[in-house]
């Protein structure tokens, strides 16, 4: 297989899902989570749900980097741009992410976002914030397709203090890594970096060692299906810990539904045997050691903290990176003397619960009501990549019954929620007459 098309064939995916109930053992149901979020939003997409048979369920987990940020890293983040006037620097779905409602209040002493300093800039109502609303208020928040654009930004206004809000898994800290270095040898003073960088093996110890897995068994988890993109920079190697010490199957996969579809077959074929191994189906892509060279330079700037905060899974230790001493210059954190607050989410939203596999996106009261893409109350509704934002995008139209036209009368029941379209028999419309 050499196209993308090919990992898409419907015909495959069906005879795959036949393959998978075929294997399935009598009065067995089978729980596996995929970590990662490129994966909820290809079994959303795709609608790999519906192929696969009802003892297999899929749980969500906290793989998307934009999800599991905290309240507390939004609010240093606006508490920068508006009260120091800085330029601040960020991927495009961390715009949208809601901050707490005192994201930019009055002074709290040593315990605010900015360790009592005094602001620089009008102080904004006390309503819910996101960085894009304070763009909106005046404040310098520029998004970036890269790191590599944010140093352009230090270096386009020398007399500005420019920091890159940095976020995500092993995927994205490469780069940072390499533009902290960059800003070193070029001695680019007013250049820092706000460092939210998160590990991908500590968040899933986590998850095996919590109450709902390892105590009261309300979230069971057969397998895992491991991250893509995070193990082509780790490899596959780091998750023989969780095969060897928890006894949980782990297969890599990409993020094409066929990718999927076969991971999911490996794991049944795993739990049916009885053995806990990783497996790697995407092995167009992952080895075992993964980029030596991407790690290197993540080992050259970047050490374990101690602890982190993950929205959904609280404080997770040595989950998280943050700068070494030798580039300390460079860690925003310092350069502003940032003290870390911890913010409750809003008390009707699920996003924590949905993160950690207890609950699905159409528990929360909030979904597609309040709740929406374009109105997020919680951040798994901001990323495409969060179970709730996929979830309304390609799954809530099955959870609406379908009424007959003939059936609209007083005592007309619903009927069974319609089935979603199977991969390779969604209808092609042609172009509406005039239009292209």
């Amino acid at each position: 297989m050499k196209y993308v098309d090919e990992f898409r064939d419907g015909a495959t995916a069906r005879g795959i899902a036949a393959r998978i109930a075929a294997e399935l053992q009598p009065g067995r149901r089978y729980s596996f989570m995929e970590f990662c979020g490129g994966h909820t939003h290809a079994i959303a997409r795709y609608g790999i749900a519906e192929l696969l048979p009802p003892e297999v369920r899929m749980i969500h987990g906290p793989g998307c980097p934009v999800c599991v940020l905290p309240i507390g890293r939004i609010d240093q983040a606006i508490a920068l741009a508006l009260e120091r006037g800085v330029i601040l620097a960020t991927y495009g779905d961390t715009m949208r992410v809601p901050a707490s409602p005192a994201a930019v209040g009055p002074p709290q002493g040593a315990g605010s976002p900015l360790g009592g300093q005094t602001p620089q800039a009008p102080r904004g109502q006390q309503e819910g914030l996101s960085l894009m609303r304070a763009k909106a208020r005046g404040a310098d928040i520029r998004m970036v397709y890269s790191a590599a654009d944010a140093l352009a930004l230090a270096r386009a206004h020398p007399q500005r203090e420019v920091v890159f809000l940095a976020i995500g898994f092993e995927t994205t800290t490469p780069p940072t890594a390499l533009v902290i270095r960059q800003a070193a040898k070029e001695g680019l003073a007013n250049f820092s970096v706000l460092c939210c960088h998160v590990l991908t093996p500590s968040a899933i110890t986590h998850i095996l060692e919590s109450a709902e897995v390892r105590q009261y068994g309300t979230v069971p988890i057969d397998g895992f299906i491991g991250p893509a993109h995070v193990s082509i920079i780790i490899g596959s190697a780091p998750y023989a810990h969780f095969a060897e010490e928890y006894r949980k199957p782990v297969v890599i996969a990409g993020f094409e539904p066929l990718d999927v579809m076969q991971a999911v077959l490996m794991l049944v074929r795993q739990v049916n045997d009885g053995r806990a191994e990783v497996e790697n189906e995407f092995i167009r892509a992952v080895t075992p050691e993964g980029n030596l060279a991407a790690q290197a330079v993540v080992s050259e700037v970047f050490e374990l903290r101690e602890r982190f905060e993950w929205r959904g899974l609280g404080e997770v230790p040595y989950s998280a990176l943050k700068l070494r001493p030798a580039f300390a210059r460079f860690d925003a954190e310092r350069r502003f003397a940032l003290t870390y607050k911890p913010v409750p989410d809003h008390k009707q939203c699920e996003c924590g619960a949905i993160l950690r596999g207890v609950k699905r996106p159409t528990d929360c009261k909030l979904f597609g009501t309040v709740c929406t893409p374009d109105n997020p109350m919680g951040s798994c509704m901001v990323s495409s990549e969060g179970a709730c934002a996929a979830h309304y995008s390609y799954g809530r139209f099955r959870d609406i019954p379908v009424v007959g036209a003939s059936a609209c009368g007083p005592s007309a029941g619903p009927l069974p929620s319609r089935p979603a379209i199977p991969l390779g028999d969604r209808p092609v419309y042609p172009p509406v007459e005039g239009q292209t």
